[in-house]
């Protein structure tokens, strides 16, 4: 893709940034609108997050983990309360287990640390825009590991029926499970990213789960490993 296309691509593609040291969070959205994103707000708090995402209703929010008045956990959660259909992104300069989980377990579709390049941002927030689950490396692992722990501790309570999925799209939830993005998928599967995508979307709609986070939850729930 040229620059001018993934340009007209990141204008298509609304970001709130929430982080509470004013000189980062103004430089990285600095950086995203000039790379052509459109930054439609900024916000320091957790009550700042929810009531700003509630008047914009952005695509996609960058999220730190420490708030004066919260964590990033609280804000995810308020912000999806607020604005169902945004996909949140952390970026922040903690990787402990406990922040990332905390933050997953609230809503947040990816994690990634500080450190990433500024590149590896731009594609981030482009894959979390198109419902892709981004993490700083090392990071995915700890999260399929939680999810591994949660699906071998009995439940409560019945689950809800699902519907029935076709044998390719099983076949492409496997694959999310095991972490794989979705042109490693169309390799292995010998089909196009496009198809994959599409079925993995269809899944999505199916099982009404919102993203592919939900969806290795479910699938590793479901054992299909």
């Amino acid at each position: 893709m040229s620059d001018s296309a993934e340009q007209q691509t990141a204008a298509k593609i609304s970001i709130m940034v929430v982080d509470d040291h004013p000189i980062w969070r103004d430089g990285v959205a600095r950086d995203l609108a000039e790379s052509g994103f459109d930054v439609v707000a900024t916000a320091d708090s957790v009550g700042a997050a929810g009531r700003r995402a509630a008047a914009v209703q952005p695509t996609v929010v960058l999220m730190d983990m420490h708030l004066p008045d919260g964590n990033g956990a609280d804000a995810t959660a308020e912000v999806l309360r607020v604005s169902p259909h945004t996909r949140v992104l952390v970026l922040s300069a903690s990787a402990e287990r406990d922040d990332v989980l905390d933050a997953i377990k609230a809503g947040a579709t990816g994690y990634l640390v500080k450190s990433a390049s500024a590149t590896e941002l731009l594609d981030a927030v482009r894959a979390t825009a198109a419902g892709q689950a981004v993490f700083t490396p090392g990071l995915a692992g700890l999260v399929l590991g939680e999810f591994r722990r949660i699906a071998n501790t009995p439940a409560e309570r019945d689950e809800p029926h699902r519907p029935a999925l076709t044998d390719r799209e099983t076949e492409v939830l496997r694959m999310v499970a095991k972490g794989l993005a979705a042109k490693q998928i169309a390799t292995r599967l010998g089909l196009s990213h496009r198809t994959v995508e599409n079925h993995v979307q269809s899944t999505l709609r199916k099982l009404q789960l919102a993203n592919r986070v939900e969806l290795t939850r479910y699938a590793i729930e479901q054992g299909l490993e």
